[in-house]
């Protein structure tokens, strides 16, 4: 069904509306790569956005750069993922075929939100399949108020600047 590398277009449910699913944005752990604060800043090249997840990341603003946790190019962190080799190693694609989880990789993500979203995205992947999964992470992922385009662990709408909680 999916490779580890690849772009294929599904039409699902609305046939006006398009999901791509890029298989390098398919994250083992179940973080949907397509809504990543690390990856928007980077395709965005938006330095400022840059520098407030350097904070975060504890890293430099110039180390915010990624491709997608499966491409030639993922995030630092990303790289020397447990829950990445784990799934390797047992020929997964990802923690939503494991019958172990959560497991303890998942219980000590080093990231609140990160494993906040994990938690909901894994059984929802299970349930919907991968396609109706990335679409679901698509949707979810705006702002309720103006409809503009939030980032996982996003706190408040960068266009209209009302809260939100979408993960």
């Amino acid at each position: 069904m999916f490779g580890i590398t690849g772009f294929s277009a599904q039409r699902l449910l609305n046939p006006r509306v398009i999901v791509m699913v890029k298989n390098e944005w398919l994250a083992p752990c179940g973080l949907y790569c397509g809504v990543c604060g690390v990856m928007i800043a980077h395709r965005d090249n938006d330095m400022k956005f840059k520098e407030r997840l350097s904070t975060v990341y504890g890293c430099k603003p110039e180390e915010i750069e990624c491709e997608g946790c499966l491409s030639d190019a993922p995030f630092k962190f990303c790289r020397a993922c447990f829950v990445k080799s784990c799934t390797a190693q047992k020929g997964y694609e990802g923690c939503h075929q494991c019958d172990e989880f959560p497991c303890d990789f998942i219980g000590n993500f080093p990231f609140p939100v990160g494993k906040k979203v994990i938690m909901r995205a894994i059984p929802t992947r299970r349930e919907l399949g991968t396609e109706k999964w990335v679409e679901e992470e698509e949707k979810r992922y705006h702002c309720p108020n103006c409809g503009y385009t939030l980032f996982r662990g996003a706190k408040r709408c960068k266009n209209c600047r009302e809260p939100v909680d979408a993960d």
